[in-house]
């Protein structure tokens, strides 16, 4: 991952550095901030490659981008991009009639060759991740992919699944489990789904919907963990699908449902154990959702070779410079 911070360059030159260095050199657009405002400017971006995509996460004070016709021949980038709102709001907009507003945890898409100006409407200035997937990458290929102005995401159905595909892309880096490529597929064709030039029963958007409601199923469960019988009727239930739906969902995924729910008690109860040195491991056990200490103890020695009280020993033993 590439981190950056306008902490790294003299205040007086902070905006003028973002303005040429980064938004002009790295992402191809043209920022604006009048020359009042510029002393207070503060940005601040990280940039990962994930399943042939990039994905950006970016926060700065309030200004506006331009994606001009200039800059667009300057840098073209035909890829799709999948924006998500995390702030207080923005105004996009770009060909005539086609400028809209989106609320936080909305998302919008676009070609990136295609001119628009966009500005944060809160006070709070920008947040957003932005996800950038090459036209060439993408398996369901049509030249009307070159053709999506920007526009807010506006199916109600494919917003959630497009919400846990985004959120389970985010946490990949850090989870071998997480199939990127999959997701970045998946992301990309249910764009192309909501924009009609996918069909949802074609392979590639019945694919793009197994993948996605898949990654809603594990959000879910992470969500009820802490309930101990926790069953697959419950998520299926929560998801609107047959519990035969659901387990197909599981079957061509690396670990099935009773594995998922097992693998997410342990991640969950490392990170307590991290988080919180003093609290008791039963304690942490039950509020992971296991239904016994000793049933706590079997699991986490078979899956790490170790019992957790050792876990957590070499833990604080590695002190904040090993961790």
């Amino acid at each position: 991952m590439y981190r950056w911070c306008t902490d790294e360059v003299e205040p007086s030159e902070r905006f003028d550095y973002w303005r040429e260095v980064r938004s002009k050199g790295l992402f191809g657009v043209t920022a604006e901030l009048g020359r009042e405002r510029r002393a207070d400017f503060s940005g601040e971006f990280s940039l990962r490659q994930l399943g042939g995509a990039g994905l950006v996460e970016l926060k700065a004070s309030s200004y506006t981008v331009e994606r001009s016709t200039s800059d667009i021949a300057y840098a073209p980038g035909d890829a799709i991009c999948v924006y998500q709102q995390l702030g207080s709001g923005g105004w996009f907009g770009g060909m005539r009639g086609s400028d809209f507003a989106i609320a936080n945890g909305s998302f919008a898409t676009s070609h990136t060759d295609l001119p628009y100006r966009t500005a944060p409407l809160g006070a709070g200035g920008f947040h957003l991740r932005i996800l950038k997937i090459p036209v060439s990458s993408i398996s369901a290929q049509d030249k009307r992919m070159r053709e999506l102005s920007p526009r807010t995401f506006g199916d109600p159905t494919l917003a959630p699944l497009l919400g846990a595909c985004f959120g389970d892309l985010n946490e990949a880096a850090d989870d071998v489990a997480l199939d990127a490529p999959s997701l970045v597929q998946a992301l990309a064709h249910l764009a192309l789904i909501e924009r009609g030039i996918v069909r949802p029963g074609s392979r590639s958007g019945q694919a793009a919907l197994r993948t996605a409601r898949h990654s809603q199923a594990r959000r879910l469960i992470a969500r009820h963990l802490q309930n101990p019988v926790l069953a697959p009727t419950m998520v299926a239930d929560e998801l609107g699908i047959s519990v035969r739906h659901l387990h197909m969902l599981f079957e061509t995924a690396a670990k099935s449902f009773s594995q998922t729910v097992t693998d997410e008690r342990l991640k969950q109860s490392r990170r307590l154990m991290r988080e919180a040195p003093e609290r008791l491991i039963a304690d942490i056990a039950a509020s992971c959702g296991f239904e016994s200490l000793a049933t706590y103890y079997r699991v986490f020695n078979a899956a790490y070779g170790m019992a957790p009280g050792d876990f957590r020993s070499d833990f604080r033993a590695q002190g904040p410079e090993g961790r």
